[in-house]
């Protein structure tokens, strides 16, 4: 596989001005990775509050879109980061997505760039809820159920990396307004796209965020059935 030159993280956001910059805050760390062009590109949604100001504050670039819906946010999101960085291959481009309610660790990026020097084209990584959030009895009902998760059973759009090319022969972000991620994940797996599980983010625990399901729909699945 050929190395990576360019990375492009994309974050899709609706409303989210008290979360978004604790999120940009640690991806500020997560991309210092050496010698390459990196971009961070946060999309903001349909806000109708400050984030699209916190993060032209924050320095990174915005796009502003009416759409109500995280899978088209998400291809904008990649259409307009891609435009910043100077021109590369498709294979020697990452593509890094998370969301704006999300912490990701610092070697979150380097993590993911050291699967793709071994030939990884996927990396697929958990999404931890905040324990802050949770009662305890949803956290206990969160653990259970991801002891052991075979890779790709679990697939959050708040913690996944792929390469370029990979991700154009998926056909992109599809324009759902919400599984997005697994749609386009599960694309990849069929297409045989090598994958491996990357490092844990933290994420929101709350149980209602921006669309029905997605994490918090699936969180509130587990309190109300524990």
């Amino acid at each position: 596989m050929s190395a990576v030159d360019r990375v492009l993280v994309v974050v899709p956001a609706r409303d989210e001005e008290t979360l978004l910059p604790a999120c940009l805050d640690a991806l500020a760390r997560a991309v210092e990775i050496g010698h390459r062009e990196v971009a961070i590109v946060v999309v903001a949604d349909r806000c109708r509050d400050r984030t699209a100001d916190l993060a032209r504050a924050a320095g990174v670039h915005v796009v502003e879109t009416d759409a109500g819906c995280v899978g088209a946010a998400r291809r904008a999101g990649v259409a307009a980061g891609l435009a910043l960085l100077p021109p590369a291959p498709d294979d020697r481009t990452w593509l890094a997505s998370t969301d704006a309610d999300t912490r990701v660790p610092p070697g979150w990026l380097r993590d993911q760039l050291a699967l793709a020097a071994t030939g990884i084209g996927l990396v697929v990584g958990p999404a931890v809820p905040d324990r802050r959030d949770l009662d305890r009895g949803t956290w206990r009902a969160w653990r259970r159920r991801h002891a052991a998760a075979a890779l790709g059973v679990h697939v959050h759009g708040a913690n996944l990396g792929f390469r370029l090319d990979a991700y154009c022969a998926a056909g992109g972000w599809p324009r759902l307004p919400e599984h997005e991620d697994r749609h386009l994940v599960d694309a990849m797996l069929a297409a045989e796209v090598p994958a491996a599980a990357g490092p844990p983010v933290t994420t929101s625990g709350r149980l209602h965020g921006r669309v029905g399901g997605g994490f918090s729909g699936y969180l509130r699945g587990l309190r109300d059935v524990r």
